[in-house]
Order: structure tokens, then C-alpha cells, then sequence
């Protein structure tokens, strides 16, 4: 039996996307091209083009899509916990082997791409930041924090020290940088008395 048209067109897309990860872990995203995508696949570069604009938009297809990323929260009712959890494990993804430099140099690269940086937001940073807020909007809601917080700036703390971190300093990334943050957000944001 025969492939349809549409699973070697997927089987096809498939085999893009893990040439692409393939490559920019052996050469970093720097040298990736599509060019060399198209080499290592035997597709086209036209193909190659018109499923994607640019080698960024084709990364973070990639990345998210072969690789998506489960960085959803616990629910133990233990909002610090949970943050912990779940920052622990986008800490992992983003800093650490395999896909870490890619991811790094993906959020890079959107700084100078518009289109990336709006396709990289809707798929991914939106919806971790949604993800934040509606945790942290059940623990207010729960008491756990003080009801006058603002849940958006709380997000804005959270992830502000990180990205400066992973993309200006450039320093390791590690769970006990993600403790000192905790720490430091819960201090301000603890139940009054």
C-alpha cells in the first residue's frame, strides 16, 4: 500500500523539521541555513521556502512541534511549589542540552524579526504567561496571596530575571537561581496580616 500525497507531504515536513534540529546542534543556529536543511533532507529550498519564511520561522516549527514542550503547572495547592515545578522544568528546556543554545538563539533572533518574534509569542511565551497568571490568580483566589496583587506585574518579575539572565548575561540558568527569585518574588507577595 501506498503513502497518500498527504502523509509523504507530512512525512516530508517531518523530515525538515529533524534535519533542522539535527543541524543546528551539530553547527549552531549561526550556520544553519536553509540551504543546508534542504542538502541534508534532498528537498528542495523552494519547498523548504514555502512552508517557511526564514530559518527562525523553520526552528521554532521545529522546536515546538517535534519537541513540544510539557510545561504545564501541578496542582498541589502549594503555589510556590508549583511555581517551582513548572520554572524548574522551562529552566531545563530552554538552558540545557539538547535544545537550549537553539532556544537561545531563537529568542535572540526574534529581536530582529517581527515575524518571528510575534509567531514565538503566540506559540509559546503567551501561553506560559497565560499559564503563570491563571496559577497565580488561584492562589490569590484561594488566599495564598495578598488579594491586591497584581498578577501580570507578578508575571512580568518572574520571568524578567530569567530572560535577562539567558539572553544578556548570559550566565548558567540553574534551579538555584530560580530558588533566589521565588524567594525574593514571596517575600513582597505573601498574605497581609
Amino acid at each position: 500500500m501506498t503513502a497518500t500525497p498527504h502523509r509523504r507531504g507530512a512525512d516530508r515536513t517531518e523530515a525538515i523539521m529533524r534535519a533542522t534540529l539535527e543541524l543546528g546542534q551539530e553547527i549552531g543556529y549561526a550556520k544553519l541555513s536553509i540551504e543546508g536543511v534542504a542538502a541534508r533532507t534532498g528537498a528542495g529550498k523552494h519547498t523548504i521556502y514555502r512552508r517557511w519564511s526564514s530559518k527562525g520561522a523553520l526552528l521554532l516549527d521545529s522546536l515546538l512541534s517535534l519537541h513540544e514542550p510539557g510545561l504545564d503547572y501541578p496542582a498541589t495547592g502549594d503555589v510556590i511549589a508549583d511555581l517551582r515545578t513548572q520554572i524548574y522544568a522551562a529552566v531545563d528546556l530552554l538552558a540545557g542540552p539538547p535544545f537550549g543554545p537553539l532556544f537561545q538563539a531563537l529568542v535572540g533572533e526574534a529581536q530582529h524579526d517581527r515575524q518571528l518574534a510575534a509567531a514565538l509569542n503566540e506559540r509559546f511565551i503567551t501561553p506560559q504567561a497565560d499559564k503563570t497568571v491563571a496559577r497565580l490568580r488561584a492562589a490569590r483566589d484561594q488566599g495564598q496571596l495578598s488579594p491586591d496583587f497584581d498578577l501580570d506585574l507578578a508575571m512580568a518579575i518572574l520571568s524578567g530575571p530569567l530572560y535577562f539572565q539567558f539572553l544578556i548575561t548570559q550566565e548558567p540558568l540553574t534551579h538555584g537561581y530560580v530558588d533566589r527569585i521565588l524567594a525574593a518574588l514571596f517575600t513582597g507577595m505573601g498574605r497581609r496580616a
